[in-house]
C-alpha cells in the first residue's frame, strides 16, 4: 500500500454536529500542517470500534464530547503516506465543548452545513456532510 501498515490506511470520523437556535451547526477543524479545514479523524485504534476510536479523535483534536451513532454516514478515501487511505464517517452530536484538549493548537469553527461542506476539500465528505443535512431536517 505505502510506507504505513495497512492498519494505518483504516480510519474513522465524525461530523460533530449541535442545533443552535433551531439551526443545525457542523464543527471542523484545522489539520495539522497544512490548516485546511476538515473533520476529526484518525486511525482506528486496534482495541476499538471505528465509531469508538473516532469519538476519541473529536476529543483529542477538537476538545469535544458527545454521542456517536453506531450507524456510519458512509465513507470517503484520501491520499496519505503513498497510499490510499478509507475513512468511515459517523455523526456525533455534540454534548460538551473543552476549552483545553491535548491538540489545541487546532482551530476550530461550528458552520452551517452549506459552509462546511464548502470548505472540506475530500469530494465524498462534502457529499456526506450535504446528505447528513437533508436527513437532520426531517428529524427536527
Amino acid at each position: 500500500m505505502g510506507n504505513h501498515p495497512d492498519s494505518f490506511y483504516i480510519q474513522s470520523a465524525v461530523i460533530p454536529y449541535r442545533i443552535i437556535d433551531g439551526k443545525l451547526r457542523i464543527l471542523l477543524i484545522t489539520s495539522r500542517r497544512r490548516k485546511r479545514w476538515i473533520a476529526p479523524k484518525g486511525v482506528v485504534e486496534p482495541d476499538m470500534t471505528p465509531a469508538d476510536s473516532a469519538a476519541k479523535e473529536a476529543w483529542e483534536e477538537a476538545g469535544i464530547r458527545g454521542e456517536v451513532d453506531q450507524q456510519a454516514l458512509g465513507e470517503y478515501t484520501y491520499k496519505k503516506w503513498g497510499g490510499t487511505c478509507t475513512v468511515t464517517v459517523y455523526a456525533m452530536h455534540v454534548t460538551k465543548e473543552l476549552r483545553k484538549w491535548p491538540e489545541d493548537f487546532r482551530s476550530r469553527k461550528w458552520l452551517s452545513p452549506k459552509q462546511a461542506a464548502k470548505r472540506v476539500r475530500e469530494k465524498d465528505l462534502k457529499r456526506l456532510i450535504k446528505r447528513f443535512a437533508k436527513e437532520m431536517k426531517v428529524t427536527l
